[in-house]
């Protein structure tokens, strides 16, 4: 199945038609909400989560147990129907997260595949660079995942960006993702 990322303004909709099963929100603490209607609480993950690429006193950046929350979520997510990420304008912390997810659930495809796979779905996704530092980290892909985001580079000015779905699953390869 799909993970699917939306900005904020195009969550009802997503859910109305995509039918997610699980959704992680990432928006900044003061804008953190309610489930979107007829969706289980219990199978909304809610981040609250600044959306900077370095720590900055006064506001909440990602940081490790946040990241474990993500990871420990996409686990229990059996990939039946679709899970939906979204942050504000669907670029950075979402894009970050999908990325994050479908490296998680394939460890032994290069992060430069999903990496490339990301970039061909969105050309605007900017992935947080601090998020996918810190799964990086906690999935032991020994800076792999922060080269392949940086591979990919900065997208298009997008704001904000537009629905998109990423493979949860990859094939297996044996490449070093070169």
């Amino acid at each position: 199945m799909t993970i699917i990322v939306s900005p904020l303004r195009d969550v009802d909709t997503v859910v109305r038609f995509k039918k997610p099963s699980h959704l992680i929100t990432l928006l900044d603490p003061e804008l953190i909400g309610q489930s979107p209607k007829g969706f289980a609480p219990a199978r909304h993950l809610k981040v609250a989560v600044d959306d900077i690429w370095e720590p900055e006193a006064g506001r909440a950046a990602p940081d490790e147990s946040m990241v474990r929350r993500i990871l420990d979520f996409g686990v229990g997510w059996g990939g039946e129907a679709p899970l939906l990420v979204h942050c504000w304008a669907g670029v950075s912390r979402s894009t970050a997260t999908a990325f994050i997810l479908a490296c998680e659930r394939n460890p032994h495809v290069p992060e430069a595949t999903i990496a490339r796979a990301l970039r061909a779905a969105s050309p605007g996704a900017t992935p947080n660079p601090l998020l996918v530092r810190l799964a990086d980290d906690l999935l032991g892909r020994q800076g792999r995942m922060l080269a392949a985001v940086r591979e990919i580079g900065q997208g298009h000015y997008v704001y904000p960006g537009a629905v998109f779905e990423l493979p949860s699953l990859f094939p297996h390869s044996s490449s070093s993702g070169a």
